[in-house]
């Protein structure tokens, strides 16, 4: 029986051929153009196969010999779109070819599943013909680092186990009650105050601009944007800690270290709240090279219609005018949207109508739902960690939904993607985030990337077994689901 080949997530085209498969060597080179945009991503192919193989691979700039060598290329004979890439490999050659950079990166992580070790510690690639694209451009993954503050090395960890599995967006929930986690130039009472406290009286901490732009650099270099969010109208006791002037009375509001939501929120009425929003979202857009920021919008369980609808209005005029595009939680298809918002779908309990209204209007979707897709959410009863409001989340209920019939009554082409969403009220740590995430977020990243035609369970439950050995190598906590047959650890 052939080597299972285990890439996550499933490639539109998988073909084995008849030839026999590359050995990686010593003598094993990468060959690219020696254009700017192509020096980078070679070095990384040699970085990569020289940490798998255990020495140095060198890097040229042109062919001198057809053995050997892993070869990268921009063509144009591709499906449409940036991501879209080619690996065909062979005894002697890996060929890696893309339209763009972005595939080329796809192309290197397809490489680095398809490794195998052989007997007698032979490292070998399948000789097979991957021709792959995603089905959605929007394939994220959203981490709350306010309930618990996730360091910048956390993140970083958790950024290159993304990128292993294609995701490409990560959606930072920035601030909440319990705390706020970007330095903004306007507001500089808001790290200075409402930045050391987390749930429970755990320690906090924040990102200086300086650490933002690591997050974000590293995150570039890996196929993944930074979206950041600063949640308002409600949740933001950390930030009505800090300036009195957000609340009626003028009085600052006491830290917050508990759970419960709902309780906090702005005032249109006073006058500091619309410079606030103004100055807040303008400085935070300034920060981000990506296209989004996000404006939460949730749960804001004590306001009037009328109100939430103004505020939400002036925090999406605030990121527009700073020339970026809107997301906002579902509760924001309940307002006017200008065409092109993003609307993240999470609670499935709610009437759909507001949705498929929006959708009609040009908002976007992107399916984030919490039975499915919040991975802070408890594997079974027994799970220490985690919540159970929206349910238990085994692995098979993380794979087998479809984002296009999520919504009745919402058009396919309106959904712009998938996210998956960790929450932090009782993770307190990586190895708390890694055992929530694995292996739960492989199975979100290929609901997002492969056709439904070519998603199946059980295929995808042997190829999840095969991860188990990489996630042990890299030291991450995860999670051995029943579901799964996995190998001897």
């Amino acid at each position: 029986m052939p080597d299972v080949i285990a890439v996550i997530p499933q490639p539109a085209v998988l073909e084995r051929t008849a030839d026999a498969p590359f050995v990686l060597t010593e003598a094993t080179t990468v060959v690219a153009d020696g254009r700017p945009d192509l020096i980078g991503i070679a070095v990384l192919v040699a970085d990569l196969l020289g940490r798998v193989g255990g020495g140095a691979v060198e890097v040229r700039y042109a062919e001198s010999g057809a053995s050997d060598i892993v070869r990268l290329r921009l063509v144009e004979s591709l499906p449409p779109g940036d991501e879209a890439y080619r690996v065909i490999s062979r005894n002697g050659r890996i060929d890696l070819e893309a339209r763009t950079t972005a595939g080329l990166v796809r192309a290197i992580v397809t490489l680095r599943q398809l490794i195998v070790s052989a007997p007698g510690g032979v490292l070998r690639v399948p000789a097979v013909r991957i021709e792959d694209s995603p089905r959605y451009d929007w394939r994220g993954l959203s981490i709350d680092v306010a309930r618990h503050f996730v360091p910048v090395r956390d993140l970083k960890v958790v950024i290159g186990v993304m990128a292993h599995y294609k995701l490409n967006v990560l959606h930072l929930h920035l601030t909440d009650d319990q705390g706020w986690r970007l330095h903004v130039p306007s507001r500089p009472l808001l790290t200075r105050l409402s930045s050391s406290t987390s749930v429970d009286g755990d320690p906090g901490g924040f990102y200086s601009a300086e650490d933002f732009a690591d997050i974000v650099g590293f995150g570039a270099a890996r196929g993944v944007r930074v979206v950041p969010e600063i949640d308002v109208p409600g949740h933001v006791n950390a930030a009505t800690h800090a300036y009195g002037e957000l609340t009626p009375s003028g009085e600052p509001t006491d830290s917050y270290t508990g759970i419960e939501v709902g309780f906090s929120r702005l005032h249109a009425d006073l006058p500091a709240t619309g410079a606030f929003l103004t100055d807040v979202f303008s400085d935070v857009a300034a920060m981000t090279p990506g296209d989004y920021v996000h404006v939460g919008g949730d749960e804001v369980l004590t306001m009037e219609a009328g109100e939430y609808a103004t505020l939400v209005a002036a925090a999406s005029a605030a990121v527009r005018a700073a020339g970026k595009k809107v997301v906002g939680w579902q509760e924001i298809a309940h307002t006017p949207l200008e065409p092109g918002t993003v609307v993240q779908y999470w609670d499935t309990r709610v009437d759909p109508a507001p949705f498929v209204a929006a959708a009609e209007a040009g908002a976007l979707l992107l399916m984030s739902p919490g039975s499915k897709a919040y991975l802070d959410m408890k594997y079974d009863a027994s799970t220490e960690l985690g919540l159970e409001w929206a349910g238990h989340i085994e692995l098979r209920d993380a794979y087998d939904w479809e984002p296009s019939t999520l919504i009745e009554g919402v058009p396919a082409d309106a959904v712009i993607g998938v996210e998956a969403a960790i929450w932090t009220e009782t993770l307190r740590d990586l190895p708390a985030l890694t055992q929530m995430l694995l292996p739960r977020l492989a199975a979100i990243a290929e609901v997002a990337w492969s056709a439904p035609e070519r998603r199946d369970w059980e295929d995808f439950r042997t190829r999840v077994a095969q991860q188990a050995p990489f996630w042990d190598r890299l030291g991450l906590s995860w999670y051995a689901s029943p579901q799964v047959d996995w190998p001897q650890r």
